[in-house]
């Protein structure tokens, strides 16, 4: 029987930018609290734990310069400390006691659920509290302050890892992680999100393919505001599964940001409950087809942070535990879709943008761009 692991920590809520911040640690304890409604860590062949690894600051330096590490230390401890050029300070990103040490407990957690996987003990492995996408090696952005995503995947390839793909479904695009790992053929990221050109941080264009021992390795399918459920759904399944299955990862690790919800009041995505859901399914069965199981998946963005967050997060602890059925949550969205193999329209946004990233990144790696005509 496989098992699963689910992080579920309530230390994590220091990380906490204040009442006013969009970023509030209440959407966490919510859905603890769904979770736990649930009992989906209360049956056979799933644990539960708190972030228990070690996070070391050479775990750390591994992803941050030092000089950001000594700011956040620094703004940890002086009320009146601010670093705009390393984003500390800022409306996104203001300083607040401890913050080092919260942020590094993020990073417990998400490695955590790394170390599960990793070790073969487990074959799933949830930490909502994690996601932090946007944090930069010398800089804090996007409610970000260090990536724990960045330093879990850096451990597991420093304990022997070759292939890893990272996949972003958060309404913004993985920048933080992605730039740690631009020149890295070891780690495949595709981030699927709302173009830069309507919102933050405005990267992650479907020209930005990697660096130059990496190309094609960094994958961006950035779609228009307002996609539904079908046509998000449809630009996802058109460009991950046969990457995928040509790059053969060893693990998956996965973000789940659920800022691409209609009423998320950050973004300007339309994707449902059901379309979020869906995702999450399709990420699952990626783990099975193409990962031989192993699947990490962190939480991220999310400021509907009743009607949403705890809603489909928990969503995602029922399918990686393998408990579905449990949980019910819907808001009536359209969640079929036409695959792009059987035709796709130049006139139509979403397809457009699929097939501009396809061009980009499928012939580097032996894959035809066209699904129609082979080409």
């Amino acid at each position: 029987m496989s098992r699963s692991l689910v992080v579920v920590d309530k230390r994590l809520v220091a990380y906490d930018f204040g009442p006013q911040h969009p970023l509030a640690p209440i959407r966490l304890l919510r859905t603890y609290d769904q979770i736990e409604a649930h009992g989906l860590t209360h049956t056979a062949g799933v644990e539960q734990s708190l972030a228990t690894a070690d996070v070391s600051e050479a775990d750390l330096l591994r992803v941050h310069t030092p000089e950001f590490v000594e700011a956040v230390k620094k703004a940890s401890v002086e009320t009146d400390y601010f670093n705009v050029s390393m984003g500390i300070g800022t409306t996104d990103v203001p300083r607040f006691d401890g913050m080092h040490d919260a942020t590094m407990a993020v990073c417990s957690a998400t490695l955590t659920a790394a170390q599960a996987v990793a070790s073969g003990d487990f074959e799933h492995a949830v930490n909502l509290a994690g996601g932090l996408h946007h944090g930069m090696a010398d800089r804090a952005s996007g409610f970000c302050v260090y990536n724990d995503i960045a330093v879990s995947i850096m451990w597991l390839l420093d304990h022997g890892f070759e292939r890893i793909a990272y996949l972003d479904v958060d309404a913004h695009h993985g920048d933080g992680v992605e730039s740690v790992f631009w020149n890295d053929p070891r780690v495949l990221t595709i981030s699927i999100h709302e173009s830069g050109k309507t919102l933050f941080p405005g990267t992650g264009h479907s020209t930005d393919i990697g660096g130059p021992d990496a190309l094609g390795f960094a994958v961006n399918i950035p779609l228009p505001s307002h996609v539904r459920d079908a046509e998000w759904l449809r630009a996802f399944d058109a460009v991950v599964p046969e990457l995928l299955a040509e790059f053969k990862p060893q693990i998956i690790v996965s973000q789940h940001g659920c800022d691409s919800h209609r009423d998320d009041p950050l973004t300007n995505m339309g994707l449902s409950i059901d379309g979020q859901r869906t995702s999450y399914e399709m990420i699952h069965q990626y783990a099975h087809d193409y990962a031989d199981g192993k699947w990490i998946a962190v939480g991220g963005g999310g400021y509907a942070l009743e009607s949403v967050v705890p809603r489909i997060w928990t969503h995602l602890v029922a399918i990686a535990t393998h408990q579905s059925e449990r949980v019910k949550f819907t808001d009536g969205g359209e969640t079929n879709y036409k695959n792009l193999s059987r035709g796709w329209d130049p006139n139509n946004e979403v397809d457009r943008a699929v097939m501009s990233t396809r061009k980009g990144i499928f012939p580097l790696h032996g894959l035809p761009a066209d699904p129609i005509s082979g080409f």
